[in-house]
């Protein structure tokens, strides 16, 4: 069974109320409550044989959107700290960054301008292993658009419960005070 995080270390944080983070605290608390429901309704399906109906495919579609949403709300929270913590210049994300994107700006400029796309979503640094190649990419669902393989570094919550209380349509004005939030040192241990 999944149980919620506490994130209440986040209360006070600059640029952002503490209306708006406990609301979002609570619409977190209900993915992991919805996770947790449908975990335990298909277990119970699968026992009575009820495997192949509509019901259970929806559930089990719905499954991803309810799990993805939990997670996807601990990483956010879990990258952001009261006062932020710079990236290290000798780290090796850093160093990533650098090598991918030619210098740290060119990077922030994308992952900012990624965020500010029109529409809902995430906007994540992701990182693949494989060919070892950092990317910002959005996410337009929590169940949609995910580079498999790949790990999400650094998250941002687009979608308007995460700024609109504080910043109406100013979705630049959020992300800038999410980007004094960050805590890089979590961050890079992603890395």
């Amino acid at each position: 069974m999944y149980e919620p995080k506490n994130f209440d270390h986040l209360l006070g944080t600059a640029g952002f109320s503490d209306t708006l983070l406990k609301n979002h605290f609570t619409l977190y608390q209900g993915y992991v409550t919805n996770t947790n429901k449908l975990a335990d309704a298909l277990s119970q399906m699968i026992e009575t044989e009820k495997i192949g109906t509509p019901e259970y495919a929806e559930l089990k579609r719905r499954f991803g959107w309810e799990f993805n949403g939990m997670r996807l709300h601990e990483l956010y929270f879990s990258n952001m700290k009261k006062g932020g913590v710079a990236l290290d210049t000798n780290s090796e994300l850093y160093k990533k960054i650098i090598a991918d994107f030619g210098n740290y700006e060119n990077w922030e400029k994308d992952f900012k301008a990624t965020g500010a796309m029109r529409g809902i979503g995430w906007t994540i640094l992701y990182y693949d292993p494989e060919v070892k190649r950092v990317f910002n990419v959005w996410i337009n669902e929590h169940d949609f658009g995910h580079l498999a393989g790949c790990k999400p570094l650094l998250v941002l919550d687009v979608f308007e419960h995460a700024y609109m209380l504080d910043y109406g349509l100013k979705r630049a004005d959020y992300i800038e005070a999410f980007f004094k939030a960050i805590d890089w040192e979590v961050v890079a241990s992603r890395f």
